[in-house]
């Protein structure tokens, strides 16, 4: 564990109330940071009422900032607007480090450009796999590459991310580590063991825990399931999840009159995800594009056995033992996938009826608590903030050098003239705005410092 204590700022558009992984993710790294003796707060969004300054457990101060919001929770891009509530947040906890979350999140870009501007660390960890094929994917990748250029160090949660986030960026790799995501694998726990020899095994049952989008596999999921269940008379499916083709699923179920054998139970809060997991033996995870895949870790702590896509960083998350994969996105081979599924659940669960043993779940289970722990994710972070504090102290960049930089160096030829300049030009009013706060409009010196709060280090 780092010595080094350090007042952190975490930005992002997504947070609680909101839940998914990078909010998962920003929480419980927060939490093992706090425990570390380092001093977080978060910086986001409100959310309906939920504006200013809350508490959450053991202390951690949110920001919920009120910003005009355009879609999905992300709040409209303004660049500079931003710059004097973030400044004054800042200055006000005495932040020595900035890390953003999400590369698609407004908050995220401008915490990043208004720290370095400010001499502030900072660090950013991509959570999302992007493609390359489409105007909206090309003009973040844009600001991306922009909001990065005086960035200190990224974080990707895969090496398939890392590598993904280095095109993106133009960065060089050796700027980049890999920290993946973990669990709480005391909230994921299988079966007790008495009560898993007991199951009598009559129907195998398939678990799909997912948002319902188009880039989760749906569409092949509405194709493959009732091929499965012909296939396969002892065959049940238990889907949980909400979105937008949520009716879809429902038509394929009338349409091929499995509501005997297909349960679709819509959104499930996190907090109740194991309890869906366990009545489950196989889980079946069809998505097209895939960063790193947490829930699929969370499957496998409570003993899953997992069938899974290979895209993005899949391949890098679990053990051969536990997963059977499909290497190829076509109805065929999900269906190959999840009989061979079939299959080694059935093994594995011979080999343990023969050896008297231990349930093959909690052995599961014990190899992901070992794998997959947030006190190894937060210790590997403060190494980062490690890094770059003590870059920034060595090699403090001046006014004209972060201008440079964000004309030439760490920005390829692919960007042009244009947006080469355009860039300069973003810094060099943003270091103006900066000098107006500073001795004209709110001195440092007014700012009353923030009370922190007494936590004690575990």
């Amino acid at each position: 564990m780092a010595e080094r204590k350090y007042n952190i700022a975490m930005c992002c558009d997504f947070f609680y109330p909101q839940l998914g992984g990078v909010e998962f993710h920003m929480y419980h790294l927060a939490q093992k940071l706090i425990n570390q003796g380092h001093n977080v707060i978060i910086i986001t969004h409100s959310y309906g009422e939920r504006m200013n300054v809350r508490y959450i457990a053991n202390g951690l101060k949110v920001y919920y900032i009120p910003l005009l919001i355009v879609t999905r929770e992300t709040s409209f891009p303004t660049v500079f607007s931003s710059l004097p509530v973030l400044r004054k947040i800042f200055i006000k906890e005495s932040i020595n480090i900035v890390h953003s979350h999400g590369t698609v999140t407004t908050i995220s870009h401008e915490a990043i450009i208004h720290a370095a501007t400010m001499d502030i660390p900072t660090v950013i960890t991509d959570h999302s796999l992007f493609p390359f094929n489409s105007i909206s994917h090309i003009l973040v990748n844009k600001l991306l590459r922009f909001s990065t250029t005086l960035a200190n160090r990224l974080i990707a949660v895969s090496q398939t991310t890392k590598e993904n986030l280095c095109v993106r960026t133009g960065r060089n790799p050796s700027d980049c580590f890999v920290i993946p995501n973990a669990v709480i694998s005391a909230d994921f726990q299988p079966r007790a063991i008495n009560e898993l020899r007991s199951i009598s095994q009559n129907k195998i049952r398939v678990v799909i825990i997912s948002r319902l989008f188009e880039n989760k596999g749906i569409g092949l999921l509405i194709d493959v399931i009732p091929k499965l269940c012909s296939i396969n008379p002892d065959l049940n499916f238990i889907i949980a999840g909400d979105g937008p083709m949520f009716i879809d699923l429902q038509q394929m179920i009338e349409i091929n009159n499995l509501e005997e054998r297909i349960e679709l139970i819509g959104s499930v809060p996190h907090e109740k995800v194991r309890d869906v997991m366990i009545r489950g033996d196989i889980y079946l995870h069809c998505s097209l594009i895939e960063a790193f895949g947490t829930v699929l870790v969370e499957a496998a702590s409570t003993g899953l056995v997992i069938v899974t896509t290979t895209v993005g960083g899949i391949l890098e998350v679990l053990p051969d033992d536990m997963a059977v994969y499909c290497h190829e996105l076509t109805s065929k081979c999900i269906i190959d996938g999840v009989n061979k599924g079939i299959q080694k659940f059935q093994s594995l669960k011979q080999k343990q009826n023969a050896n008297d043993d231990i349930p093959f779940q909690w052995k599961f289970h014990k190899k992901i608590k070992e794998l997959y722990n947030w006190e190894n994710v937060a210790i590997r972070t403060a190494h980062v903030y490690d890094i770059v504090y003590e870059e920034q102290k060595k090699y403090p960049l001046s006014m004209l050098e972060k201008i440079m930089l964000y004309y030439s160096k760490r920005l390829d030829n692919d960007d042009g003239v244009f947006s080469r300049i355009l860039y300069a030009l973003c810094c060099t009013v943003d270091i103006l705005y900066l000098l107006f706060l500073d001795y004209i409009w709110e001195p440092r010196e007014n700012i009353e410092p923030a009370i922190k709060w007494n936590r004690k280090s575990e």
